[in-house]
């Protein structure tokens, strides 16, 4: 069996052992995040400390929202990171007693002013996961209605429409560059090129 046989088990000695954590300290923590060391021993016998980066484990959602069958809602806000605005779907934390889909619904209401009648989970995305544990689930939202609910943002959030066939154009704009957002969008696009080709099937 080979080590990249993805139906493989993972405990067959295809695959390696994980490292054991023989010790984590907490390095350094603000109001959002916490630096976490671990020691590992790994099954070589090779040891080594990894720092990873930790928070509230509370799952996060990002909505893919059509208004129509051809074009997606995209939100443009302020990344402290880069010091500038960019281009994203919109997104958010799960708060406590939300699935999901009512997370994703209470932040579409809040970032783009819709609420949707139909969400549908489509994939689940990491980020960085060699420093850091975040999940997000992405969600195709359709059948969308005005609704408003008041939002944390500094700021009022532009909405802009954009075709989702056009994706190469986007990427070709500077300020669209956040990696879940462009594989959220090709997951979505793909299921939907798909979900078409199976309907014409049906009709033949």
């Amino acid at each position: 069996m080979s080590q990249h046989d993805s139906t493989a088990d993972h405990t067959s000695p295809g695959y390696l052992k994980k490292p054991q954590i023989t010790a984590r300290n907490t390095v350094a923590q603000s109001r959002l995040f916490q630096i976490e060391a671990l020691d590992l021993c790994f099954s070589n016998g090779e040891e080594r400390q990894f720092e990873r980066l930790t928070g509230a484990d509370r799952g996060a959602v990002m909505i893919v929202a059509m208004p129509d069958p051809e074009h997606v809602l995209l939100i443009r806000e302020y990344a402290a990171g880069f010091e500038d605005y960019v281009l994203t779907l919109p997104k958010g934390l799960v708060d406590p007693g939300e699935d999901i889909v009512t997370a994703a619904n209470r932040e579409l209401m809040e970032e783009c002013g819709f609420g949707a009648h139909h969400l549908e989970p489509l994939a689940e995305l990491s980020l960085a996961p060699n420093y850091m544990r975040h999940r997000m689930q992405v969600l195709l939202a359709t059948d969308l209605y005005p609704k408003r609910l008041p939002g944390d943002e500094p700021e009022p959030l532009i909405v802009e429409t954009h075709a989702l066939e056009e994706l190469p154009a986007l990427l070709m704009r500077e300020d669209f560059h956040e990696a879940r957002a462009i594989a959220a969008l090709y997951i979505a696009r793909d299921k939907l090129r798909e979900d078409k080709r199976n309907s014409a099937t049906n009709l033949l």
